[in-house]
């Protein structure tokens, strides 16, 4: 009996290894998780961020702005809402930015010009723009849609899971394809690299630096490079903090005009 309860402890051993093998190579698996932890820590959240914008013969500009999210509830990683107060530099202070992000559909986007006191909706066709003015894109911040792309698991290396991300609707971006090193500890994306038709990498996206912050990683150095012009932009995530329990009316057009103070502030 001793020799069958060692064989049947081999046998589940086994069996629990293959399957953890199995889940290292399941790239569908793999990508989910790294979109989870990029888009969607926590509930909800809160940070301040800052932006220093260098363009390709070295002049600089900076964006400051106060960015909350809401998860919409589902089972799995679903919609989103956010909501932006720009504060620098003077001439965009107090300007507000709405986003409903939807999975598989184009966005739903309003700008609040407070200047004029005009709520624009804004076209949400493209979210391989600018955002800001700077070299992140707008799905850069929000996230682009998993199913948007095939996925090759290229490298199972010690560190990183390295996955080519191949479009799938070709016409619909500038890029050939993308390949992201996804960290083995934390499932952050550390690393997206952009390859044109040409066959050259001509745009990377960087987490320079990972924390711990509320038990969940996050990226709060982030540096977006355009390896063609030179130029990069450099971001700075700070007063972060998740499951502050976010009321659905704060992303309403009512908040464009009046801005929901106490989430907004510092606490």
């Amino acid at each position: 009996m001793k020799g069958f309860s060692k064989l049947l402890a081999l046998i589940a051993l086994l069996g629990a290894t293959a399957a953890t093998s199995a889940e290292e190579n399941d790239v569908e698996l793999i990508v989910s998780k790294a979109n989870h932890v990029a888009f969607y820590q926590g509930n909800d959240g809160r940070a301040e961020s800052r932006m220093l914008i260098t363009d390709g013969g070295g002049n600089r500009q900076v964006r400051q702005f106060t960015i909350l999210r809401k998860d919409h509830s589902g089972p799995d990683d679903a919609d989103q809402d956010f909501l932006v107060r720009f504060s620098r530099p003077s001439d965009v202070r107090n300007t507000m930015f709405r986003v409903i992000k939807h999975i598989g559909n184009s966005d739903d986007r309003w700008l609040y010009l407070p200047g004029l006191d005009l709520v624009k909706r804004i076209s949400s066709g493209d979210k391989r723009t600018s955002f800001v003015g700077s070299h992140f894109f707008y799905e850069d911040i929000s996230g682009r849609s998993l199913g948007a792309d095939q996925h090759e698991l290229l490298e199972n290396t010690d560190q990183y899971y390295v996955v080519k991300n191949t479009p799938l609707d070709p016409t619909s971006v500038e890029f050939a394809f993308y390949t992201v090193w996804i960290d083995k500890q934390n499932w952050m994306p550390t690393k997206t690299e952009y390859t044109d038709n040409a066959g050259k990498i001509y745009r990377r996206i960087e987490a320079l630096e990972v924390k711990d912050i509320d038990g969940f990683a996050t990226a709060t150095r982030m540096k977006a490079s355009d390896l063609r012009s030179g130029g990069s932009t450099l971001t700075e995530m700070r007063y972060i903090s998740y499951d502050i329990g976010l009321p659905d009316e704060v992303f309403s057009e009512r908040s464009l005009r009046n801005p929901p103070q106490q989430w907004f502030k510092r606490k």
